[in-house]
């Protein structure tokens, strides 16, 4: 996995180009940490892309045939891995772009849910892969697939393992368009640019609260988004963007 920042963004690519950019355990964990250390402060968005011709293809298969563990030690390695891998991208302050260069399966296709905008390319190949070798859909994906795409869609995606196009995924409401490749790096320096003119502890805020309401009752909902409020109204992006607004009212 590479890793660089650049004007406030941090690019994440995921380089095990030989293996389609199939995850291992400790590729999990390096990608968990390094996303826990984003910080509104010095960040304005994240990136996320693959090396070579695909995005990621998901868990290691041979890693996986490599396993000898008990159920617990299974549990236990699962939270440390990819559950924590799940909890760091949803719950990270900055934004975070998906930038789909090619195939994004299994765990592959979790982190494009996991993300808070997907670009794909055309030629992009989605399934929710798990199935076929006998697991649930994971990282996040069984709590994200239906409140992203639907209850029908996630069960159908999940059961069958069936392999779409960005097209579909795009219909789906899985990324958020589909682009050629030469418009793929153009479309997210795009947002990106958009991103960084936006107070960023701001969207952490709406990220959260967008999140955290996910299942909530009403009522406790609209609690829950007053404490956030508050807390935003006490933030100098609101002073800096009521005093901005203020003097343009003025010209």
């Amino acid at each position: 996995m590479k890793t660089t920042t650049d004007d406030s963004v941090l690019r994440i690519t995921f380089d095990r180009p030989d293996a389609m950019n199939a995850f291992n355990d400790e590729e999990a964990v390096a990608l968990a940490e390094v996303v826990a250390e984003a910080d509104p402060e010095t960040h304005d968005a994240i990136v996320l892309t693959g090396e070579g011709e695909a995005f990621s293809a998901g868990g290691d298969i041979e890693a996986m045939a490599e396993r000898d563990e008990r159920p617990r030690e299974a549990y236990d390695r699962y939270n440390r891995t990819y559950g924590r891998v799940a909890e760091e991208l949803f719950t990270c302050p900055v934004p975070v772009v998906a930038s789909i260069n090619g195939d994004a399966v299994g765990a592959g296709l979790t982190l494009t849910a996991l993300s808070d905008f997907a670009y794909a390319v055309e030629d992009a190949t989605f399934g929710c892969a798990f199935v076929h070798v006998g697991l649930i859909p994971d990282t996040g994906g069984s709590y994200l697939l239906p409140r992203l795409i639907g209850l029908r869609a996630a069960k159908r995606l999940a059961f069958t393992g069936a392999y779409f196009d960005a097209s579909e995924a795009a219909e789906l409401g899985l990324i958020t368009a589909a682009v050629t490749t030469d418009e793929l790096d153009e479309r997210v320096s795009s947002l990106v640019e958009t991103l960084r003119d936006r107070p960023t502890e701001t969207i952490g805020f709406a990220k959260q609260a967008i999140h955290d309401n996910l299942g909530r009752g009403f009522e406790d909902a609209l609690d829950h988004e007053a404490m956030l409020q508050t807390q935003a109204y006490n933030s100098e992006a609101h002073e800096d963007g009521v005093a901005a607004f203020l003097e343009r009212g003025d010209e």
